[in-house]
């Protein structure tokens, strides 16, 4: 005979097994979250340390610079931060064939091809930019063009030649060379670019065609320094120096380069090695500095040009220098100070 089929369970027994299931399920659920609390908390552990880690390393290799004296009639502090960028045109480092293939020449001077003051503050960013043939008063030299002012006394008199022109108080101060550009734009692999028309210009090696491209280090460093076939001139040319420091900054910290150590780590060696800063200046003010230039570039703030009045004036002993509008750079000048909106400007 076969064996005897076993009475079903009872709704007591079902009910008992299944709250079993359930407890069992849910003690397996719980060991789960567990284990991805404990991973999440590890991982939190490794960013932070590598995060500190990376912040002594960069720290480390910030190279810095007597660049802000304290002197008598210095303006008063305004609200919000004024950093001076500065683009160095100095040779110093480079070889004959490097000079060659990047158009700068054997010129041993010191003076600067760029000369822009970003304002952080409850407005802004604003990222305004004085063209390098302005004619102004470097203390102790006389009126002359701004850029001599660092060949006449480097960063410490370009920076008191900014605020005595301006009546703004500069806080911070970055600057970097030519190669230093190049090094950082190749580490980023390029940048890219958009003009509105064609711009070729022999003497920096500039030959582009109109629309958006991108470029290596060279081709930027001759997209920034291309004047003498602009009609615009040096106005013409300080606009191209935004939009390529812009561009710089917003590739430094996009998500594909501050969020990648593989690449995070070349573009922060480029530019630690490229850039000088003052002496109170750390990484974390560079990364501030950075961001407020990303800012920038992604509509939130505005970069515009000191006014100017005349353009190509010739002044015996300076040669071709450019005068500003006064009350419209008195007018700029007044609303940085205060934190304020700027105005606009047909310069802009």
């Amino acid at each position: 005979m076969g064996q005897p089929i076993p009475p079903p369970p009872s709704s007591s027994a079902l009910y008992r097994a299944g709250r079993r299931a359930r407890w069992r399920g849910r003690g397996g659920r719980r060991r789960l979250w567990r284990r991805i609390l404990v991973v999440l908390s590890v991982l939190v552990v490794l960013v932070f340390a590598g995060g500190a880690a990376l912040y002594v390393w960069a720290d480390g290799r910030l190279r810095q610079v007597a660049a802000i004296g304290d002197y008598a009639g210095r303006p008063a502090a305004g609200k919000g931060t004024n950093w001076l960028l500065v683009g160095s045109d100095s040779r110093a480092g480079l070889t004959p064939a490097q000079r060659e293939e990047l158009h700068v020449g054997n010129d041993g001077g010191r003076n600067t091809d760029t000369v822009m003051v970003l304002h952080s503050g409850g407005h802004g960013p604003y990222l305004v930019s004085i063209p390098r043939d302005s004619y102004v008063r470097v203390p102790g030299h006389g009126r002359r063009k701004i850029n001599e002012a660092y060949a006449d006394g480097g960063p410490k008199l370009l920076t008191r030649t900014v605020e005595q022109a301006t009546g703004l108080r500069i806080d911070r101060y970055a600057e970097v060379s030519f190669l230093g550009l190049v090094r950082v734009v190749d580490a980023l692999h390029g940048v890219r670019m958009c003009l509105d028309k064609p711009l070729k210009d022999a003497r920096s090696g500039a030959d582009f065609r109109a629309g958006c491209q991108e470029m290596n280090g060279r081709q930027a460093l001759a997209y920034t320094r291309a004047r003498y076939s602009d009609p615009e001139g040096d106005i013409g040319r300080v606009r191209r120096q935004r939009r390529l420091t812009a561009a710089v900054a917003g590739g430094m910290l996009g998500s594909g380069v501050y969020l990648n150590p593989f690449r995070w780590m070349p573009v922060a060696g480029a530019a630690l090695s490229a850039v000088r800063v003052d002496e109170g200046a750390g990484v974390a003010e560079l990364v501030g500095m950075g961001r407020s230039m990303k800012k920038i570039t992604g509509g939130g703030g505005r970069a515009v040009t000191v006014p100017v009045a005349r353009p190509g004036v010739v002044v015996g002993g300076a040669g071709d220098v450019l005068e500003w509008d006064e009350r419209g750079a008195r007018r700029l000048f007044q609303a940085l100070r205060d934190d304020d909106p700027i105005p606009t400007s047909d310069n802009n």
